[in-house]
């Protein structure tokens, strides 16, 4: 079983159309990337891929379930399945990263505080951060908050892993590390990334496939192994974004 099945999906807001008629499918265990240029909608499809956002027409199945129609513990239940980490991390400020960490499981579970500390460790330890368990946001880097996002999506132990932008914003040294942390979780977890990115070294990095929107067509114009794309696109479109090669109106 696939991971995540996208059945002609179309997105947007009211009458304006970003994406439509969208298919493709998420292999369980893979790191799959979603790319294109600015505005294309890339950050607007993981929203409507884990139900923040309605489609406007069209289905998303995790493994093999309806989020897009799924009600009340139904969607409850599928959405236990997976974990988000926002662009910008989104942690509680007012929250140490144990308790960042746990506010899930106070939600979700029904274990007692000294079971929901263990396992709030645990998951900050899969990411490098367990010596700063009593750290606020505020007190660790940027890279430090990455990471702790990761861990408190872990938190009710999901299966499927959706990150927006993960290393905006990040040099390139702390970038390379987060990469690092993403393949360690996948291969020893078996945990299927989802990843919205445009940073072309992470990608190549770590990408098993990818998807590129486009803007213009309204949907995806390549799919496959990063690096194949780059070298062996012959859709023009593609190989200016995997070269980074400038357009004519910006040369």
């Amino acid at each position: 079983m696939n991971s995540i099945d996208v059945q002609n999906l179309s997105v947007g807001y009211g009458d304006k159309v970003l994406l439509q008629n969208l298919n493709f499918s998420v292999k369980a265990g893979e790191i799959f990337v979603i790319l294109g240029g600015s505005g294309c909608g890339k950050s607007s499809l993981l929203k409507n891929l884990f139900g923040l956002y309605e489609p406007l027409s069209g289905d998303v199945l995790i493994e093999g379930q309806n989020i897009t129609i799924a009600k009340g513990q139904d969607r409850q239940k599928i959405m236990t399945r997976f974990g988000v980490m926002y662009q910008q991390g989104a942690l509680f400020g007012s929250m140490n990263l144990l308790n960042n960490v746990k506010l899930f499981m106070e939600e979700y579970t029904e274990l007692d505080d000294d079971q929901m500390a263990l396992l709030a460790r645990c998951k900050l330890d899969l990411v490098g951060l367990l010596p700063y368990e009593t750290y606020m946001p505020s007190e660790i880097s940027g890279g430090m908050q990455k990471r702790a996002a990761i861990a408190r999506a872990m938190a009710l132990d999901p299966k499927i892993l959706f990150l927006d932008e993960p290393s905006a914003g990040l040099d390139p040294i702390t970038s390379a590390d987060l990469d690092r942390t993403i393949q360690d979780l996948s291969k020893n977890l078996g945990i299927t990334f989802v990843i919205v990115s445009h940073e072309l070294a992470s990608i190549y990095a770590i990408a098993n496939r990818v998807i590129m929107l486009d803007k213009e067509s309204k949907g995806i114009i390549a799919e496959g192994d990063p690096k194949v794309l780059r070298d062996q696109s012959a859709d023009p479109r593609v190989h200016q974004f995997f070269n980074r090669i400038m357009s004519k109106e910006a040369a």
